[in-house]
């Protein structure tokens, strides 16, 4: 099985190290990952510029542009072998919630889906991780099972981590997406030349983080695995949204 690795913290991060040697024993690795961190880049493409790609040994390229960048770069004529999956991380922080509406990992799972391959995400549930190991084992048991078991069409896993040794992580659980409050007040601060500048608030506190969340989950010790759709249509609007268009006709 050959696996394109990438991840939105750069090819340098110490979490696209582990993912990759995790998933070896498993696989064939090839990391194609952004040169810099480019967390909160979502699903954005680079259009209006060439994309830059270096090569620093034979299985690892750095590009200069967003994750998702890196896998259409991957996979539309960068690598000369066909990959099989699309596996990004592992991140530096959760992706949680509505977390993965702007996170850069989970979108480059999704552009590996969009183009026809499995895909996963994997991210560790705090900020200053010290157990990526945990989530690279986590990683290769999914894979392991994926092997009989592949995914649906238009799915990906999304799936965060304790930040614990592998030998107090409690177990695996299948969750859905909780939601985080709005994110922190924006700060505005003069420039030396005194023009506004802003900063974007924090990220808020968990809103729904009930039982059978993948909030929940993690923090109660295991690791979560949310199953997203990319299709975003939401089929159960669709016969109310067309009886209120009636009246326009």
């Amino acid at each position: 099985m050959k696996i394109l690795v990438a991840n939105d913290d750069g090819y340098l991060s110490p979490g696209i190290a582990v993912l990759r040697d995790a998933v070896s024993d498993i696989g064939s690795p090839i990391i194609v990952a952004p040169d810099r961190n480019q967390s909160a880049t979502s699903q954005s493409l680079t259009l209006r510029r060439p994309i830059s790609v270096h090569q620093h040994s034979p299985h690892v390229y750095s590009v200069e542009g967003t994750p998702a960048d890196c896998v259409q770069i991957a996979l539309g004529g960068l690598l000369n072998d066909t990959m099989d999956m699309v596996v990004s991380g592992i991140n530096d922080g959760p992706n949680m919630g509505d977390d993965v509406l702007y996170s850069g990992t989970v979108a480059a799972a999704i552009e590996g889906r969009h183009l026809g391959k499995p895909a996963l995400a994997v991210s560790m549930g705090s900020f200053n991780p010290q157990h990526f190991a945990t989530a690279g084992e986590v990683v290769a048991q999914v894979l392991k099972n994926l092997a009989s078991k592949p995914l649906p069409a238009q799915t990906i896993l999304n799936i965060n981590v304790p930040d614990v040794p592998l030998s107090e992580l409690k177990g695996l659980r299948a969750t859905r997406l909780g939601s985080r409050n709005p994110s922190e007040n924006i700060t505005r601060d003069p420039s030396p030349r005194g023009e506004a500048m802003f900063w974007i608030g924090p990220a808020g506190e968990p809103l729904d983080q009930s039982p059978g969340t993948d909030f929940h989950a993690v923090a109660s010790g295991y690791a979560s695995i949310t199953p997203l759709h990319i299709d975003m249509t939401h089929l159960d609007a669709m016969q109310g949204l067309g009886d209120w268009l009636e009246h326009f006709e």
